[in-house]
């Protein structure tokens, strides 16, 4: 195989903006998407055919690929669907309304040997999050002693004929936390390690949804990095704001570059501690103007489908590590715990 042939099971903001990358690829390329906006079976202008349902894309279709950008209540099954027709898959964050969706999707994994599965952690790959990283991984400034980080918005935005299913627990399995703030809690995993002790205050009094509009969570991780967490969907100033204290400095970073261009520059300061700083260290300040996320994330995907390259991020380990954390910060909240009778990971 020398050219992946794609199909894309959702072809809403997020399904035409995938295709958008893959198609740029000379070793990828879209040959079918479906959408329940279709109203029958069809071809694009560009020849791509369209299909109503996943099924009807998965049965008609002779596809290496399967993107899925659909809603959380059938992403895990539609991501098993695609491992059992013998297809690589890429599934959109998060990878299920719950815990038990990514372990289902685990199972599959292991009875589809050879299948590269792969999620969209699309923060991992900003440029901002990969230069701290480095830095971290450098040594300089010594381990990592606490961390602070504020996501939010000030509604639960949607788009499309269809935008209001985040709103719904039935469809969506949780509210803020779930749809944005796990790219927060994934970021702490990946430069704190990982969470036992939760503490938590989770809320729904603003909005009134039956999906938390905040959620306020305090943990330290097995190596005794502390965190606070802020998920919140009434930031009215949309906000992505990420400080990691280290022994001898810190790592800021601010703004992420979006489609909705609203959480401002994306920057990433670096400051140095000395004794004699007088709480007023040396700073530097990058500036990044350019977003290669979602070109990047494919770049792995493609290389790992065809070249036997390796899933450094999103594998289904990370999305279990990270959906079990969110689901420990609900839990962590006894009153949202017994009010929707959740179920805590086991550690």
């Amino acid at each position: 195989m020398d050219k992946l042939r794609v199909g894309i099971a959702g072809y809403g903001v997020v399904g035409r903006r995938r295709r958008q990358f893959i198609d740029l690829r000379p070793d990828m390329t879209t040959v079918a998407v479906c959408d329940r906006s279709f109203a029958e079976v069809g071809t694009l202008p560009d020849g791509v055919r369209h299909y109503r349902t996943p099924d009807e894309l998965l049965n008609a279709e002779k596809l290496d690929a399967l993107f899925v950008c659909l809603t959380n209540d059938v992403a895990a099954d539609i991501t098993i669907a695609g491992l059992e027709h013998g297809l690589h898959v890429f599934c959109e964050k998060p990878p299920g309304r719950d815990v038990g969706d990514i372990r289902r999707v685990i199972g599959a994994e292991g009875r589809c040997p050879g299948r590269v599965l792969k999620y969209g952690f699309n923060h991992r790959y900003h440029d901002s999050v990969r230069d701290a990283l480095a830095i971290l991984a450098r040594g300089e400034m010594g381990r990592v002693l606490n961390m602070r980080g504020v996501y939010g918005k000030s509604q639960f935005i949607s788009f499309g004929a269809h935008s209001d299913w985040r709103t719904q627990r039935a469809v969506a399995g949780g509210g803020i936390l779930l749809d944005q703030g796990i790219h927060m809690v994934d970021l702490m995993r990946l430069f704190g390690g990982e969470f036992d002790e939760v503490r938590s205050i989770v809320t729904n009094d603003h909005w009134g949804h039956d999906i938390e509009d905040n959620a306020y969570a305090l943990m330290r991780s097995r190596s005794g990095v502390v965190a606070m967490l802020h998920s919140t969907a009434t930031q009215w100033r949309h906000r992505f704001n990420l400080e990691i204290t280290m022994e001898r400095g810190a790592l800021i970073l601010s703004g992420i570059l979006s489609g909705s261009k609203s959480y401002g520059a994306e920057t990433l300061t670096v400051v140095w501690a000395e004794e004699d700083d007088q709480g007023d260290p040396k700073e530097q300040t990058t500036r990044y103007n350019q977003d290669p996320s979602w070109a990047d994330e494919i770049a792995e995907f493609a290389d790992a489908t065809l070249r036997g390259g390796r899933v450094q991020a999103g594998s289904s380990d990370d999305a279990l590590r990270t959906m079990e954390l969110v689901y420990r910060i609900y839990c962590a909240d006894p009153e949202w715990k017994a009010r929707w009778n959740l179920t805590e990971p086991s550690a």
